[in-house]
């Protein structure tokens, strides 16, 4: 059975409202027991963070669905054309902060979409690689020859669990027992990282008739999950010997006080594990695939803070597969850590950046702390099918 090539023949990415900076992040998420946050003005300093989107109003009120969010950037696909959505044969919609637990994610985006068809969706859930999920899901479903368009979106609305509401219950009750009031460095951590956007690619079987598609070589994912504990969590409290206990094990009385709801992160372990366990997955991907890191013309790794950069390039180095710095292309310190909506921003902003060249290789990393998965993709720039010589294999 022969096997379709399979195109990005167009990105397009959602904000909602202005950026905010640094200075005015607690404006909108609120102050933990109306006292400024000791552990804001660390973390943003190794985070290199500069600006961040909040689907919320100044007095924390939410702007935006998640679902509002990424259907707007699904329609920004089509320039506004909405008769265009018909052409969509799938949608493929990965989120790590869905408004809801049931219905899915991707049905609630298909309910913004009314001019589309009744069509297939999945909403593949996870972490950071959830946008990469979706991504395989649509990649493979073409290549298939199953369907000949699909539209696959990476997603985000973190704030909704940022705000210091959340949090608050916890606080006071540590106060009444004339404890620290400070939440726990665990919980406050991602405060001062998570940002709020939608992405989304529309893929095909043929390239476009003007201008570069971004032919998908190969997509790879590996989890380490059999060896390690869970590192990130939310709904859950983790127990001394590594395990988690889920909301549904607590009364809702505890969810409060314990800000169960909350995004919580066991930075130790991040930190011993997230950059070893991805250079040896991207080592193991490349080598498999035959690819040399010296063939990469662009490397999009997807990176919660500065704070790994030099990390990830050393573990490169070490593992035989170093990408110089100048073939770096991350725009983390302007629109924040998006989560599953992150590499989706590099790749739009990159495929907009007026850099590419026919021919060039760019590689994509996605590392997912949850409990240490990650994702791995080739893309290869194309030039317009009208073009003569256009590779389609």
């Amino acid at each position: 059975m022969s096997l379709n090539p399979v195109y990005i023949i167009n990105t397009a990415v959602f904000f909602p409202n202005k950026p905010v900076s640094s200075d005015e992040m607690e404006e909108f998420l609120g102050y933990i027991d109306n006292k400024p946050s000791k552990s804001k003005r660390i973390v943003l300093r190794n985070n290199g963070i500069k600006n961040r989107f909040y689907a919320l109003t100044k007095e924390g009120r939410p702007t935006h669905t998640n679902a509002e969010i990424t259907a707007l950037a699904i329609r920004a696909l089509f320039g506004g054309d909405a008769t265009q959505l018909k052409t969509v044969e799938l949608l493929s919609c990965g989120t790590s902060s869905p408004d809801q637990l049931m219905p899915s994610h991707a049905v609630m985006v298909h309910g913004l979409l009314p001019e589309t068809n009744a069509i297939e969706v999945v909403s593949p859930s996870g972490v950071c690689c959830a946008g990469m999920h979706a991504f395989k899901y649509a990649w493979l479903s073409i290549k298939a020859g199953e369907i000949h368009q699909a539209v696959a979106s990476g997603s985000e609305r973190f704030s909704a669990s940022l705000v210091s509401g959340i949090f608050e219950d916890e606080a006071q009750k540590l106060k009444a027992l004339e404890a620290n009031p400070y939440i726990g460095f665990e919980k406050e951590f991602l405060r001062w990282m998570l940002s709020d956007g939608a992405s989304a690619f529309l893929m095909s079987d043929k390239p476009n008739e003007t201008g570069f598609s971004l032919r998908v070589e190969w997509v790879e994912g590996v989890s380490y999950a059999n060896a390690k504990e869970a590192c990130m969590y939310m709904g859950a409290e983790k127990q001394k010997d590594g395990t988690l206990k889920g909301y549904l094990e607590y009364t809702a009385e505890e969810i409060s006080n314990k800000s169960v709801l909350s995004i919580k992160q066991d930075v130790k372990l991040l930190s011993e594990n997230i950059v070893p366990l991805g250079g040896a997955g991207l080592k193991a991907a490349l080598e498999k695939h035959r690819v040399k890191s010296s063939e990469i013309d662009y490397f999009l790794p997807h990176m919660s803070s500065e704070f790994f950069r030099e990390k990830i390039f050393n573990q490169l180095n070490e593992n035989g597969i170093g990408i110089p710095y100048e073939k770096w292309f991350v725009n983390l310190t302007t629109l924040g850590n998006v989560g599953a909506a992150s590499v989706y921003l590099m790749v739009d902003e990159l495929l907009h950046s007026g850099k590419l060249k026919t021919g060039d290789k760019i590689l994509l990393l996605v590392p997912e702390s949850a409990r240490f998965s990650y994702m791995y993709s080739l893309l290869t720039v194309c030039p317009p099918a009208t073009q003569k010589g256009v590779p389609e294999h």
